[in-house]
């Protein structure tokens, strides 16, 4: 029995103290303090990025959704072109140079029902080869073609002071006794297309030719033709 006044001192012994789960508190190893302050010190990363691509995405699929629709609607073929006649004025074969003219008659067909072609001269030009030779060059003439209609254009080509190599000379007169004198034309045309009150930007019609006539004379015969035509857009 412990006297008054005097503090119980505890019996030796072992003791077991039991605490709430709840108040327990550890300390996490070093390395996990590592990770921790690695990922809540990074910034977070900005989303421009993604609003941007979804930009650009939503433009390109609005850009296919209108040429669809446009197509469509509008059905557009491409025009065709083809040499209808050819004829030759001036050409001396036995002169050192020769100024010569050639009238070139060229089929043009829109086979569009909605669509017109403005066919502007400036920049226009037309020129006529022998074996990379230029024989003469001119333009043709600038008019409109409205939808689903056929139009001839005649250009007429002049070449000034045209000195040949006696080689091409040669090969000119053998042709001519053959009747199969292969020449190249090369043609090009800005137009500009009409739907409507609307009219787009300016493009670029560029015809190619491999043309074989029986001589170089007004009178002359196409024995044989094959073009090719491209666009550029811009």
């Amino acid at each position: 029995m412990a006297e008054p006044g005097r503090t119980q001192q505890p019996q030796p012994g072992t003791y077991v103290v039991q605490i709430p789960k709840d108040q327990v508190y550890r300390v996490p190893p070093p390395e996990n303090a590592t990770l921790y302050n690695k990922y809540t010190s990074q910034k977070p990363r900005p989303r421009n990025c993604s609003w941007l691509l979804f930009i650009v995405a939503s433009l390109l699929l609005l850009l296919l959704l209108s040429a669809a629709l446009f197509y469509l609607l509008v059905r557009p073929e491409s025009p065709n072109y083809s040499v209808q006649t050819i004829s030759f004025k001036g050409f001396n074969l036995t002169a050192p140079a020769s100024s010569q003219q050639v009238n070139v008659a060229v089929r043009a067909e829109n086979p569009n029902r909605k669509i017109g072609i403005y066919y502007k001269q400036p920049h226009s030009s037309a020129n006529v080869f022998y074996a990379d030779i230029k024989l003469c060059h001119g333009a043709l003439p600038a008019f409109y073609q409205p939808p689903k209609s056929v139009k001839e254009l005649d250009a007429a080509l002049t070449g000034t002071g045209i000195r040949l190599t006696n080689a091409a000379r040669d090969g000119l007169v053998e042709a001519q006794r053959q009747g199969k004198v292969a020449l190249k034309l090369h043609v090009r045309s800005p137009v500009t297309l009409k739907l409507g009150s609307i009219k787009t930007w300016t493009i670029t019609v560029k015809l190619a030719c491999d043309l074989t006539v029986d001589q170089l004379a007004p009178d002359a015969n196409i024995v044989s033709k094959h073009c090719n035509y491209g666009v550029h857009l811009w």
